[in-house]
């Protein structure tokens, strides 16, 4: 059975998703402020989290940035004000993997859940298969077992652990966000690819956005200031107008 934890300081929606979410065969624990849930977090494992940003003490949007600052995968659905745009994506930078406004249905939360269960468990972002790597003789991309039991991949200076949600240039460590880590990994597995915004919305966020591409626009950004050497002139991560970005290997 799979364990939900439901974070909000508005008692009458902590009742209604904990009723319709047993209901749906999941176990459930709630807690109605952030401190309360950041400790639970830590001392519990969840397969789930939904969590409001609104919260008395610690808001919402620090307990997502701790979590992902202490690497917990989680997945983590957000729950914002209607039309607060801005929360939706400072939420979705931090880490989460989608957003629901208020009011919402309880069946459109589980739909979520289910939504998300599917892509990181059946068809995960971190898709290192035969078919999504270029592994032509002429390329600097190639995919090696670090002691058998994770997926390395190599291209110019970086290097990407896929387990370890770990990300190197020069042989340097550099913080990234999950949200960074997966948009990373689905461009350089589709080296020298012309991806658009919608594709890139659709395959990392798994939900259309209806013409919110400057979330991917954000994250490029945040990209190029970790991975490149100079952004106003990018070797990785380059912009093709009209159309979206592409992944290249300098030199190549």
């Amino acid at each position: 059975m799979k364990k939900v934890l439901v974070v909000d300081d508005e008692i009458s929606i902590l009742t209604l998703l904990e009723y319709n979410l047993t209901q749906a065969g999941y176990q459930v624990e709630t807690a109605g402020d952030g401190e309360q849930a950041y400790k639970l977090i830590r001392e519990n494992k969840y397969d789930f989290i939904i969590l409001d940003i609104m919260l008395p003490g610690m808001d919402g949007m620090d307990v997502c940035r701790r979590v992902r600052q202490d690497r917990i995968k989680t997945p983590i659905l957000m729950l914002t004000a209607k039309g607060d745009e801005y929360d939706k994506i400072i939420g979705l930078e931090l880490g989460a993997d989608d957003y629901m406004t208020k009011p919402f249905s309880p069946r459109e939360v589980l739909a979520r859940i289910k939504a998300i269960f599917r892509r990181t468990e059946v068809e995960p972002v971190l898709d290192l298969s035969s078919n999504s790597v270029d592994k032509d003789s002429n390329s600097s991309a190639f995919l090696e077992d670090d002691d058998d039991e994770e997926t390395v991949i190599r291209l110019g200076e970086i290097e990407i652990y896929s387990e370890r949600y770990e990300v190197k240039v020069g042989g340097k460590e550099v913080e990234v966000t999950p949200k960074e880590f997966e948009l990373l990994l689905y461009m350089a597995t589709r080296k020298g690819r012309i991806l658009s915004r919608d594709q890139l919305l659709n395959r990392i966020w798994n939900f259309d956005y209806a013409g919110e591409t400057r979330i991917v626009d954000v994250h490029i950004s945040h990209l190029r200031e970790k991975i490149e050497k100079d952004t106003k002139n990018p070797e990785y991560i380059k912009t093709v107008r009209g159309f979206g970005y592409k992944f290249e290997v300098p030199g190549e």
